[in-house]
């Protein structure tokens, strides 16, 4: 997924952060705004789905 990321928003992302975590948490938020998150949706997100968010 990082890799997509960086892919496609090459020259947009200033900053990535990736925070480890436990417990099967994953989320991914933009500008501090939480835009996806595997612990409310019960399932990783499709790139597809996060790209108009970012």
């Amino acid at each position: 997924m990082v890799e997509k990321i960086l892919s496609a928003y090459k020259n947009e992302v200033t900053a990535l952060t990736l925070i480890p975590s436990s417990g099967g948490v994953f989320e991914v938020t933009s500008n501090d705004q939480l835009i996806f998150s595997k612990k409310e949706e019960g399932r990783f997100p499709e790139f597809k789905e996060l790209t108009p968010k970012i």
